[in-house]
């Protein structure tokens, strides 16, 4: 039976302060599926997903981030469990229910492209 295992640990503490986030939890559901929660002092905290080639940020405010993280987990286990790769129609209404995001430094990172200047 497969279940998600927490790889938090594999993350140096420098590598778990992003910018103005920090990693909490990192967990994976059969090496292929991920799901990381990052607070913010000053910002709705992100749940980075990852699966297939669907990827992207979930916005949540800290009250929520927990739970919603959670029931992410869920959904994403589900459709895992009958698609090993994400349909598309998966990912549109996952995309819709949740408002994920691409990140803005999906392409390339503002602040060192601008910072070589």
């Amino acid at each position: 039976m497969m279940e998600w295992r927490n790889v938090t640990h594999t993350f140096t503490e420098e590598q778990r302060h992003y910018k103005e986030t920090y990693l909490e939890i990192c967990e994976v559901y059969n090496e292929e599926v991920e799901v990381s929660l990052f607070s913010a002092s000053d910002a709705p905290y992100e749940i980075y997903v990852s699966y297939g080639s669907m990827y992207g940020i979930v916005y949540a405010d800290k009250e929520e981030a927990y739970t919603k993280r959670e029931e992410i987990k869920k959904e994403l286990e589900r459709e895992y469990q009958k698609y090993k790769e994400p349909t598309d129609e998966f990912i549109n209404a996952f995309a819709e229910k949740y408002g994920l995001n691409l990140p803005n430094d999906v392409l390339f990172d503002a602040d060192t492209l601008f910072g070589i200047f």
